[in-house]
């Protein structure tokens, strides 16, 4: 009993490997191209796409948040107000709500309004010009006289962290509107801080210039992560507009080859009638003039001419029907006419048929056949084609003296098997995908005086891919080539048991009938009723 045959591994081939790298390659080149391009004609260093939305997202937080920055304007000029005097504080609290209102109103409007490159480059301006008055206002408040009071000093030093935290993250989008912003009120505590000329306001001093280095780093940080997560937005969006413009391509590309694949189908259809009448007549004529049945050629030459058109076009009208059965099968149009068919008995017509020619160039074929194996369910036809395509191809390349094994077994998993080796010349092994593919040839077959069109091996494994069985081909240089095809176990007509149960009566019976049968044994069978036995 043989081992089941797997099915061949199928390898790309070498000539496609190189193809993605020069697409890579002029992918990333594209890209830095583009980012060049950007990078010249912006004013921040990075993209315009980058600056729009920078700014956009400047503008959605100003607005966002612009009831919080009125409520501290308005708690910081009622805490002045009781502090100092209160028309100053009042004079304050309303110059910085207007200061407050035009940036609101600023933002809005850049919301609302197109995008455009010397747009951009302006709003950006007026935003850092705005932030700037912003910051003004808040020195012109916290400029106070640094006495000896603790808690005046700590008032102070917390106002101006609070206004720089707040200006820092509301900006963070524009470090340097941020620092416009936050810049100045730094700038007139820690001066007025020196003015106090202690070592406790010198500390406070250098505390006030930390902190507002710490915000302004932090503001640069998340400015560096909000235009990390635009340019991986923005690859994402180029990665999707390349997937759907390859999907358009691909399924462009798919379209035509559908309409291509219908064109030839459709060309094939109408052309086989168109090749194969006027083959026949030739084929007709041809065996005529050879058997010289109208009686001899006045010339004898004529007669070897007669025969070689006629194996001509014996040859041509076999790569006609390869040619039309590879075509059907391709477009799913091949139909199987199954039946309980005898793998032994075709494999050894097939035999018979190719034994005269394998004899002519002193090949010897040997048959190991299992007996007593059950009939499979199958296309006939078929098995016949792929057998004849095996044989044909062992004798093919095969030289003069070599041997051919013909192995018809069972399978380990109770399917059928066949095996056609042969003491050939062999396929390497990087050439197996090409021979099975349609019309591939190995460098063998194109050195060897018989070539053909490279279909025997493809119509072969896909009639078995068919039937759902496997095709393995295994082959070595100058050793030789096995071919094996197996059935599915599913498609094997084993015996069927007999039935345990009595078969009804063919007639309906009477009530003398029925009084017999109550006196014969139970264990006669109910059909010899009325036979007397």
């Amino acid at each position: 009993m043989s081992k089941p045959a797997d099915k061949p591994e199928v390898v790309q081939l070498p000539a496609e490997a190189p193809i993605a790298a020069p697409a890579r390659n002029r992918r990333a080149a594209a890209q830095r191209v583009r980012e060049a391009r950007d990078r010249l004609t912006s004013t921040s260093g990075t993209r315009p796409a980058f600056d729009r939305e920078l700014l956009r997202q400047y503008a959605q937080t100003r607005l966002s948040a612009s009831y919080v920055v009125m409520l501290l304007v308005v708690a910081t000029g009622l805490l002045f107000g009781l502090w100092m005097e209160p028309v100053s504080a009042i004079a304050w609290t309303c110059g910085m709500l207007c200061i407050h209102a035009v940036i609101i109103r600023n933002c809005a409007k850049y919301l609302n309004e197109a995008p455009s490159p010397n747009g951009t480059r302006k709003w950006r301006t007026r935003f850092v010009l705005l932030d700037l008055l912003y910051g003004l206002c808040w020195m012109a408040i916290l400029i106070h006289p640094a006495g000896a009071d603790i808690i005046s000093n700590t008032m102070l030093m917390f106002l101006m962290l609070l206004v720089v935290a707040v200006s820092s993250m509301l900006a963070a989008s524009l470090p340097i509107a941020a620092l416009a912003a936050t810049a100045p009120a730094t700038c007139a505590i820690a001066l007025n801080f020196v003015l106090g000329g202690t070592f406790d306001n010198y500390i406070l001093a250098l505390l006030a210039v930390a902190a507002e280095g710490y915000f302004a780093l932090l503001a640069h940080r998340l400015h560096s992560t909000t235009l990390a997560t635009l340019e991986a937005r923005a690859e994402k969006d180029a990665l999707i507009g390349e997937l759907e413009q390859a999907k358009a391509i691909s399924d462009e590309a798919r379209h035509r080859a559908e309409s291509a694949n219908v064109a030839k189908s459709r060309f094939l259809a109408q052309m086989s009638h168109e090749l194969r009448t006027p083959l026949n007549a030739i084929l007709g004529f041809s065996e005529v003039m050879k058997s010289e049945i109208f009686g001899g050629h006045a010339v004898p030459v004529y007669k070897e001419y007669s025969a070689d058109i006629h194996n001509s076009g014996v040859h041509l009208l076999n790569l006609i029907n390869e040619i039309l059965d590879l075509s059907r099968i391709e477009a799913g149009r091949y139909e199987l006419n199954e039946e309980a068919v005898s793998l032994v008995h075709v494999v050894a017509d097939c035999h018979h048929l190719l034994k005269l020619r394998a004899s002519s160039r002193g090949i010897t074929i040997h048959e190991v056949f299992e007996h007593g194996m059950p009939r499979i369910w199958a296309d006939e036809r078929a098995s016949r084609q792929i057998v004849l395509n095996l044989l044909s191809n062992s004798i093919k390349f095969t030289p003069q003296g070599g041997e051919i094994w013909l192995k018809v077994g069972w399978t380990a998993s109770g399917g059928q098997y066949l095996s056609v080796k042969d003491t050939g010349s062999g396929i390497a092994e990087e050439e197996i995908p090409i021979v099975l593919a349609s019309f591939g040839q190995g460098s063998n077959s194109i050195k060897s005086a018989e070539q053909g069109a490279g279909l025997g091996l493809p119509i072969a494994k896909s009639l078995i891919d068919m039937h759902g069985g496997t095709f393995t081909l295994k082959s070595k240089l100058r050793i030789g080539t096995e071919v094996i095809i197996t059935f599915p176990p599913e498609r094997v007509m084993s015996a069927l048991a007999p039935m345990a149960e009595e078969a009804p009566p063919l007639q309906p019976e009477s009530f003398d009938t029925v009084a017999d049968d109550k006196r014969r044994p139970r264990n006669k069978p109910i059909m010899s009723a009325g036979t007397g036995l």
